[in-house]
């Protein structure tokens, strides 16, 4: 079993900055994909940046140029950095993990709520 615990949410004016974490522990693999997704009241759980073991962030057509995500392998953690924050990206952002070989198993954290006000 995996845990994943997130913190770092907030309410900020438009146009500023958070910066979200994520720890993981218990049976984490080395050869994981982490990812941060959020959902906003009345709408789908989207993808927000994912980053695949040993390959680059990739980022949703809304937030490339503004949020950054990073990983450390070692300490089993993610982070999340968002700047020029918008309205819309207000919401309960989740971080996610999945592992494993011929089966793949998929972790939530228990979200973290972002509010930018305009």
């Amino acid at each position: 079993q995996v845990q994943l615990v997130e913190s770092g949410g907030g309410l900020v004016q438009a146009g500023g900055s958070l910066n979200l974490s994520c720890i993981a522990s218990g049976s984490v693999s080395p050869l994981n994909d982490m990812a941060w997704y959020r959902q906003a009241p009345g709408k789908e759980r989207e993808l927000v940046a994912r980053m695949v073991w040993g390959d680059a962030a990739k980022y949703a057509d809304s937030v490339k140029g503004r949020f950054t995500m990073s990983r450390d392998n070692r300490k089993n953690t993610m982070q999340l950095q968002m700047n020029s924050l918008k309205p819309g990206d207000s919401a309960v952002y989740y971080c996610h993990l999945e592992q494993g070989l011929a089966i793949k198993t998929a972790y939530w954290g228990q979200g973290t709520q972002v509010t930018v006000s305009s």
